[in-house]
């Protein structure tokens, strides 16, 4: 691959020493915004999603081809004082290292921030974790699932009278590494004026409490605690889904001269000066009369109908789509979400798009999801300088694959 790709961060180098979701997904945005990935991983089996199918299209799981495009793969047996050597190597070779092993992990094989400051003192060291290094539950493996349950995130999930229900994706693993690749970002930025590298702390169960968002402003400020609303909206109505004569659509209606629009545009203009309807305060506290009476009247005709009659009055709406329809939406390939590569088994493979784009460094898909090890002899020869010998003897060591 050429060496210049024009990105944001080209130039920039990050060892990939994670795994699963979060961390994979962080260092591919980077990797997407120009930044050589080296990902690395252990001997023989790899990164645990490389086994997590079906689907497996050309003997690769679809989980892990998801999370890791645009990165070099090679085996290296860390454990074990040889591959730890040439851990250091690439350490002292990289800008940002990337970890989310169990908390200690790094400073029992001798990597800890003392010897990085010695030895690697530009590097941006970012660790993933479950909870954090301190506090009573410092140190505990952390999974998506338990912590949407632990968070509160579970609780306003769900049907109203239904139980509490977590996410189609494990979505705080997806925003644990939007926000640890953000954190490196601004340390990269920082290094620009202090020269030097820092130690990064991302655990899934801040991100979690993050999530919360305006919830967690409905507590702390007002004490008012978060509940199920299905897909309502605890502080506005009608801001939720409603059956059509074909299927679902949602509706979001966010102040009051939409909602004259919206009866307006739907027949019923008259709801817009019916006192228990007129501000957003009194449609919240007629919520279920209101919702009903939508929901009457949507049934009368299709989604794309009644669209395209809310859309023409400026009412934010849209139908519910499978993941299919989506991905198939004509916008979506007008806006590049979805891209395609070249991959060794597979042929030429379509993976997502990037979500931000850059006017002057773009990002892009320069590489496919790597076979495991396939870039093992080109990064120890080319980056570290060993020989053709000495790789031999650490395959046959079982350093390496």
């Amino acid at each position: 691959m050429p060496d210049t790709n024009g990105g944001a961060l080209e130039g920039v180098r990050v060892l990939d020493l994670t795994r699963i979701l979060a961390g994979p997904l962080c260092t591919m945005m980077l990797g997407d915004m120009g930044a050589d990935v080296i990902k690395v991983e252990p001997p023989g089996a790899g990164d645990d999603t490389r086994s997590w199918g079906p689907p497996f299209v050309g003997g690769e799981a679809a989980y892990f081809l998801g999370l890791n495009r645009n990165k070099r793969s090679i085996t290296l047996n860390m454990a074990v004082k040889p591959g730890q050597e040439i851990l250091a190597g690439l350490i002292r070779k990289s800008d940002v290292l990337v970890e989310n092993f169990k908390v200690g992990t790094l400073e029992k094989w001798g990597f800890g921030n003392d010897w990085l400051r010695a030895n690697a003192p530009r590097l941006i060291r970012c660790s993933i974790t479950g909870y954090g290094a301190n506090g009573p539950k410092g140190g505990l493996p952390g999974y998506d699932f338990i912590l949407q349950a632990e968070s509160g995130l579970m609780s306003i999930t769900g049907p109203q009278d239904g139980v509490p229900t977590k996410h189609g994706v494990a979505l705080v693993d997806v925003c644990t590494g939007m926000l640890a690749s953000n954190a490196i970002l601004g340390a990269l930025q920082a290094r620009h004026r202090t020269g030097k590298g820092q130690h990064l702390e991302v655990s899934l169960y801040e991100t979690s409490l993050f999530m919360l968002a305006n919830v967690a402003a409905n507590y702390l400020a007002a004490g008012r605690e978060g509940g199920r609303y299905g897909n309502g909206h605890p502080s506005i109505v009608p801001y939720t889904t409603y059956p059509t004569s074909d299927g679902m659509m949602a509706v979001a209606v966010g102040n009051d001269g939409q909602f004259a629009r919206f009866a307006a545009a739907i027949g019923y203009p008259e709801w817009a000066q019916d006192a228990r309807f007129i501000k957003n305060k009194d449609r919240v506290a007629h919520r279920g009369l209101l919702d009903g009476m939508i929901a009457e009247r949507l049934r009368t005709d299709t989604a794309v109908a009644w669209g395209d009659k809310l859309k023409a009055a400026g009412v934010p709406c849209g139908r519910i789509n499978s993941v299919k329809q989506a991905l198939d939406d004509p916008h979506t390939a007008a806006r590049r979400m979805i891209e395609e590569v070249e991959h060794p088994t597979i042929g030429t493979l379509k993976v997502i798009g990037t979500p931000f784009k850059f006017s002057a460094t773009p990002t892009s898909v320069r590489r496919a999801p790597p076979l495991l090890g396939q870039h093992t002899e080109e990064v120890l020869c080319r980056e570290l300088g060993l020989s053709g010998q000495r790789i031999a003897e650490l395959r046959a060591e079982k350093i390496i694959d």
